[in-house]
């Protein structure tokens, strides 16, 4: 019987994880290309022949979103697997009629295909969109049970940009490993706060190799947590799931994919950041919770910011950087740092458009309506680069670093600046505390 020619439609993340977990060593169908979109230069590789096991020798080519319906016919594709994240249902339909025209079936594996079972207990961390707070809920849970005397170990939703053989499973337990595993500016994003915090995080690729390697980590593990990327559901069978929601974009917890899933899928649902949103908004959000997942246990909360030094920003001109996923394929209109000038008396944000160079000129043109703030764009070295010099370009008195690591470790700031730091803050009860003593008292009994 022949094999079943597949094409697995991603960007660096689910896709990998998607062939891993159901078509590797699956002989009724063969994976003929990855194609990438969302992320800049990840197209142009391959998945190489040592993650690819037995069927596929020579590995697995990964070409341009860009090329779907050519590779289609030239490959004889019976079907496409859609496989990436924080895309609204518009876009999924739309690739679907592409994929349907050129004769394939559109597929969407589902969370009995793709999830794999810990030997820990496991928490699961997700969001209906990114910038909805994942990072500061996976932080706030991490310290409360570290608290509580145990230990816990975070993996993170993928972000394999580079070597993929040499990012199989990574560990990052240091500052000095995210310069091991030669991180981008958005790993570093993500792994500097736990390690910061004394948890181990890890990361990679095969994500079955990760969480055993999790499981029995050196400095030992109590509990895993998953802390989830964009608005994907978990690559883990969770224990408990707990789901943030922003009400900044009321409805887009019913209208993106796959972040409705996550919602549905939630024992816990957090609606974040209601002191900066309106009540009418944190409403909407609200009764969208009551639709879908009635019996989900709803706890308020908020994004509470501090500054290292709000004289940097009183009274001047200044340039917010901020987290570039949630402006870029998160389409938020305002980030930490923006939220920090306005609450400690800038006089005013600076629209940095006039000043970028290079590879940010693509991300402005990409994503039109980021508006008077920067992305901190760092997938790679030029953009890293490009993000140095646009600051420096920029006329402004001073910068606002709305990003969650360090911008000053990796690039030369030649301006006053100040960090912007955010944690969740939950308002009243429910709250995490008793969430989380419940489940570990239920699960040590």
């Amino acid at each position: 019987m022949s094999r079943k020619n597949i094409i697995i439609i991603g960007a660096a993340g689910r896709d990998f994880h998607n062939f891993n977990t159901h078509y590797r060593d699956n002989e009724d169908y063969k994976v003929v290309a990855f194609t990438a979109a969302q992320i800049p230069d990840i197209d142009g590789r391959k998945y190489p022949a040592q993650l690819a096991g037995k069927l596929y020798p020579n590995g697995i080519p990964i070409y341009a979103q860009s090329d779907l319906e050519k590779l289609i016919a030239q490959h004889n594709v019976q079907a496409c697997v859609f496989s990436y994240s924080d895309v609204p249902y518009g876009f999924v339909m739309g690739l679907s009629a592409v994929v349907n025209t050129a004769g394939a079936d559109f597929v969407l594996l589902g969370t009995k295909a793709s999830m794999i079972k810990s030997t820990k207990p496991l928490i699961a961390v997700g969001a209906t969109r990114t910038g909805c707070g994942k990072s500061q809920t996976s932080r706030k849970i991490i310290e409360i049970l570290m608290q509580s005397g145990l230990k816990v170990v975070a993996i993170r939703h993928p972000m394999p940009y580079g070597n993929l053989l040499e990012q199989k499973v990574q560990r990052f337990a240091t500052i000095e490993d995210l310069k091991t595993h030669k991180c981008t500016i958005e790993e570093m994003e993500e792994y500097e706060p736990h390690v910061e915090r004394g948890n181990v995080i890890y990361a990679g690729v095969d994500y079955e190799a990760i969480l055993r390697a999790a499981e029995n980590d050196p400095d030992g593990c109590d509990i895993i947590l998953w802390d989830g990327g964009n608005n994907d559901f978990p690559f883990y069978t969770p224990d408990l799931m707990i789901t943030v929601v922003d009400p900044h974009r009321p409805g887009h917890e019913l209208s993106y994919y796959p972040g409705e899933v996550t919602l549905r899928m939630a024992d816990v649902v957090i609606i974040n950041k209601i002191d900066t949103a309106d009540y009418a908004d944190v409403l909407t959000v609200r009764d969208n919770i009551g639709k879908v997942n009635p019996n989900a246990l709803i706890i308020d909360a908020a994004s509470t910011i501090h500054v290292d030094d709000p004289s940097v920003i009183k009274g001047k001109r200044v340039l917010a950087v901020e987290d570039g996923p949630t402006l870029t394929h998160g389409e938020m209109k305002i980030g930490a740092g923006v939220v920090a000038a306005k609450r400690y008396g800038a006089a005013e944000l600076v629209d940095p458009r006039p000043f970028i160079v290079g590879k940010l000129k693509d991300t402005f043109a990409t994503y039109k309506n980021i508006g008077a703030l920067l992305p901190a764009m760092g997938y790679g070295d030029q953009q890293i680069k490009d993000l140095e010099a646009t600051i420096e370009n920029t006329d402004c008195d001073s910068v606002v670093i709305g990003t969650p690591m360090d911008l000053n470790r990796i690039i030369k700031i030649n301006k006053p600046n100040t960090r912007v730091y955010y944690d969740l803050q939950e308002i009243g009860s429910p709250n995490l505390t008793e969430v989380l003593d419940d489940f570990v008292g239920n699960k040590t009994k």
